[in-house]
């Protein structure tokens, strides 16, 4: 078992941060806060959004911002993520509001996807109806015209 973790934080561009020596992380899933030592079981947890934290030894805290990410720990010494978007930086409280921003974005796109579904059930419903109504006159007027 190794002492320490290797962490390596990809976007489809770049490698946002590696750092070996990572003696403690925590990350956030939809589960809630987890965090993540040296000899942890494999384990593979998908991030909506949400500010990935750890420590080396003998130094402070680094952050990272992440948007629509996969995290992956790997024979108790490695953990990787591999996101869409990820801010690194040393402000926690400004990475956080990055963070909160994307979940409204998110969740304002979501409410706006719903609207426009329900726009388009009730359309196709109203189109329905009025089909059958005119199949169902024209099948009472030729049922009329037999003896």
């Amino acid at each position: 078992m190794s002492a320490t973790l290797h962490l390596i934080v990809t976007t489809p561009l770049e490698v946002v941060a590696e750092s070996g020596g990572v003696v403690s992380l925590r990350a956030e899933d939809s589960s809630g806060d987890f965090g993540i030592l040296p000899g942890h079981a494999d384990f593979l947890t998908v991030i909506d959004s949400g500010v990935l934290r750890w420590r080396e030894t003998g130094r402070p805290w680094r952050y990272c911002a992440l948007r629509g990410g996969v995290l992956t720990v790997s024979d108790g010494a490695e953990v990787r993520v591999a996101c869409r978007e990820a801010i690194c930086g040393d402000d926690l409280a400004a990475l956080n509001s990055v963070v909160e921003a994307h979940r409204a974005e998110a969740l304002d796109a979501a409410r706006r996807s719903r609207v426009q579904s329900t726009r388009l059930h009730a359309r196709a419903i109203r189109q329905l109806a009025h089909q059958l109504a005119t199949d169902g006159d024209a099948l009472a007027m030729s049922l009329g015209d037999l003896p």
